[in-house]
């Protein structure tokens, strides 16, 4: 035993020494490019430390534990001066020094041991004062600032028009009702018992494809609630027990689905002129991943004959694309056109978009916006941007025009001007702007009014100039009236990717709060393409200060000093940095912040907006048409696609542009761990009649996150990426799940304070809804989960009460 204990003492001195010595190296190394680059001179500073400390400790010097003590003294102290109690921004600076320090006290007798023997002591000691240190302070400075008072609900103070709100208890629209606020008058469950909540009933629908997304929100009309899977079948069930009254299956190829198969709503339709009892008198309408539109009646789901071909509608018909091989004009590829919103009936008219596969070609299927006869299915008009002139269908078999922006999201219409608002995106190819017509620079990445009498636009209201960030308009708007010096205007709330939130007139198209146009970096691929401004809202913004290089984050100080060094090597100059050839580019929020198709929800009487938002960058870089090629970027349809780098998204051959184009969305590294520093998610309480912040905070713990996909366990609330929508009730609660932590949680309104959850058996990227049947509140929440966000599948819809109520 002495023997080998002797051999154990020779070996972990030089074994710890060699370790320290080793990321010394690296330190030292990859520091003195970092200050190369401008930046940081800690790295070379600690680097040299480690080295003389792991050279001195290998020659069983006690002078090598001290000159680690002082290194680690030297983190502690740049570690605090650079970010201050910040618990989430100390771990990559100080946990790894920690255990190394640990290890340190612990070999010190070995090195010497008369003083080593009283290192170890006084080290323990120090490690003790230390974390109790930590664990008193850091709670106290990772405090969320405290809430503005939030006034209770006024009669006074409501901010919609009740003719768009629906009926007490029901949800009968994708966004609750025409005014799309994810609001209900519901008060039963109170911040005082939502603990109580408990599961009611859960309903398996059966459908979870491979690329799951299920993204559902239902509707409860009537004693039923109406939804679809990611496959397109259609469903209804008891409002009260869940059980299953019908479902539709439209038979949808697999062929069809384009990144994620989803599904995130469906449509109702009272007929006002049909007898009663008459089939189809109320019917569920959907688009398909197939490009179709389906209508079917709500009490039997049987297909209404009388609505196109005996239920459905092709709306393929007119879309084609170019064949990336040879040019030809070609009828739309499977999986690369698709609809996975909801659509919108505005005065009998059913207005529908569709998704065009980003990134892929610049000649893809046209973003033709199309309205429908509610009842037959007629085609009643086509909005063309590039071929005004067609109305309807192009004459003589001809395509809509190729590559022109859709609205792959939901719309929102107002019943009484005869509008539809539609968030647009971006034309196909959507980081080179040089092959697009001024109509197309006009509409993109706009919120238009098209009028439904007419098809044509009243307004349009662009939120990025000639957009190069994938900044498309994901969110649904939101109809509210707001108050302005003379009296209330019918409004809209338009959130976007860019953190920007516009106020406008309804009717007009006018910003009812201040939009400024500030300059913006130019220069990029196409610096002659790039707008001198951008617009930047003054009434709120959801985009947190630009970057800056102690922003940089990982799990260790090595993966945190590649982070800074690739921050200093990319170009990045705040907002709407154009994207580069060659060259990284930062673009800060990413095409995955701000605000996404999870919009946000209104409280109509206390004049509150909440918002749950994304606080990620994407890491970009702009490569030649040969590089792309020898990369396997191929488009989705290309038979050199198969397995290639541009079938994830992210990655976009563009083909048909000079550029492809690889975007790290969310700017990972390769453990899975991001580079920049949490959170990366928050929900937020806004004061609707100012736009001034109530109370903000991060939104989704880390319990099921880490490094390389590992879940961590740990509860707190780290604020993770987010997908999915908030409901708000008169009871004074959000209800939301959409963060990757598969938690559906309860939020005080007042406090943001969270105070339900429940862990639910796969990803909620959903937006929940509450209803009342049989005098009982219900929460359901679509647990579906989603491949993009890392989330398990699963095909559960989950009903939540209070136990007893009636």
């Amino acid at each position: 035993m002495p023997e080998i204990q002797s051999r154990t003492n020779a070996w972990s001195p030089a074994l710890l020494g060699m370790v320290i010595a080793l990321l010394g190296l690296i330190l030292a190394g990859g520091g003195a490019y970092l200050a190369a680059l401008g930046g940081s001179w800690y790295y070379v500073a600690v680097g040299a430390m480690f080295l003389a400390a792991g050279y001195l400790v290998i020659k069983r010097r006690i002078a090598g534990f001290y000159t680690y003590v002082g290194a680690f003294a030297f983190t502690c102290v740049w570690a605090f001066w650079e970010v201050g109690l910040s618990g989430w921004q100390l771990i990559p600076r100080l946990v790894g020094p920690f255990v190394l320090l640990v290890l340190a006290i612990l070999v010190a007798p070995t090195l010497d041991q008369t003083t080593g023997r009283r290192a170890r002591k006084l080290g323990l000691v120090g490690v003790g004062i230390f974390v109790a240190a930590l664990a008193i302070l850091i709670p106290i400075f990772n405090q969320q600032p405290a809430a503005r008072p939030l006034p209770d609900a006024r009669a006074d103070a409501f901010f919609e028009d009740p003719a768009y709100a629906p009926n007490k208890g029901e949800w009968n629209a994708y966004g609750g009702g025409q005014s799309a606020q994810r609001y209900s008058e519901l008060a039963q469950v109170t911040p005082g018992n939502v603990r109580d909540l408990k599961r009611v009933w859960t309903f398996h629908t059966g459908d979870i494809p491979k690329k799951y997304g299920s993204e559902l929100t239902p509707l409860k009309v009537g004693d039923a609630l109406y939804g679809c899977t990611p496959m397109n079948k259609l469903f209804a069930l008891n409002a009260a027990t869940g059980e299953k009254l019908w479902m539709y299956d439209p038979q949808v190829p697999l062929t069809w689905v384009p990144y994620t198969a989803a599904c995130r709503g469906v449509a109702f339709y009272s007929n006002p002129s049909a007898a009663a009892g008459q089939a189809c008198a109320q019917r569920i309408i959907e688009g398909t991943l197939d490009m179709r539109l389906i209508a079917v009646d709500a009490k039997s789901g049987e297909p209404c004959q009388d609505f196109g071909n005996k239920g459905a509608v092709d709306l393929k018909v007119g879309l084609a694309q170019k064949d990336s091989a040879t040019g030809a004009v070609i009828p739309a590829i499977p999986g690369t056109a698709a609809i996975t919103s909801a659509p919108v009936i505005v005065r009998g008219i059913v207005v529908s978009g569709h998704q065009v596969l980003d990134g892929q070609r610049r000649w893809a299927a046209s973003g033709v916006i199309r309205g429908f006869d509610a009842v037959t299915g007629e085609l009643r008009f086509a909005w063309d941007i590039n071929q005004p002139e067609v109305t309807k269908l192009p004459p003589d078999g001809k395509p809509y025009s190729l590559g022109t922006p859709n609205m792959w999201t939901t719309a929102v219409g107002d019943e009484k001007l005869g509008l539809v608002y539609l968030p647009m995106g971006n034309s196909s190819g959507d980081y080179y702007t040089s092959l697009r017509s001024d109509e197309e620079k006009k509409y993109s990445s706009a919120i238009v009014a098209l009028d439904v009498s007419t098809g044509k636009p009243r307004w349009v209201f662009q939120t990025a100039h000639n957009d190069v960030w994938d900044y498309d308009l994901g969110s649904q708007p939101t109809l509210i009236e707001f108050p302005t010096p003379h009296g209330r205007v019918p409004a809209i709330l338009l959130p976007t990717k860019s953190g920007n939130i516009f106020v406008l007139d309804r009717a007009t198209g006018n910003p009812l709060h201040q939009v400024d146009e500030v300059a913006v970096p130019r220069g990029g691929a196409e610096p002659d393409q790039r707008s001198p401004t951008q617009p930047f809202s003054r009434y709120h913004t959801l985009r947190k200060p630009d970057l800056v290089e102690s922003d940089m984050w990982g799990i260790s100080p090595v993966d945190q000093m590649i982070c800074r060094i690739n921050f200093k090597r990319a170009r990045y100059e705040g907002p709407f940095t154009p994207p580069e050839l060659g060259r990284r580019s930062i673009e800060y929020p990413g095409y995955n912040g701000g605000s996404d198709w999870g919009s946000v929800a209104v409280d109509p009487h206390r004049g509150v907006i909440i918002a749950n938002y994304n606080d990620m960058p994407n890491y970009d870089v702009l490569v030649t048409r040969k590089e792309a090629d020898e990369m396997g970027l191929f488009p989705a349809g290309d038979p050199r696609a198969a397995g290639s780098a541009s079938s994830a998204e992210g990655a976009g051959a563009q083909t048909g542009t000079p550029y492809g184009i690889l975007v790290n969305a969310g700017w990972q590294t390769p453990t899975g761990v991001l580079c920049t520093r949490p959170p990366y998610g928050g929900i937020r309480a806004i004061d609707l009649a100012t736009g001034k912040t109530l109370w903000d905070r991060p939104f989704g713990s880390a319990r099921r996150n880490g490094p390389f996909g590992l879940p961590t366990f740990i509860p707190l609330e780290i604020g993770t990426p987010n997908n999915g929508g908030s409901v708000v009730t008169a009871g004074g609660l959000i209800f939301i799940a959409a963060a990757t932590d598969d938690l559906i949680k309860a939020i005080d309104i007042k406090t943001g304070e969270i105070l339900w959850s429940d862990v639910l058996p796969a990803g909620g990227q959903a937006t929940p809804i509450v209803y009342e049947q049989g005098g009982k509140e219900y929460l359901v929440i679509m647990a579906g989960g989603h491949h993009f966000m890392m989330t398990p599948p699963g095909d559960a819809l989950i009903a939540y009460a209070l136990p007893g109520t009636k």
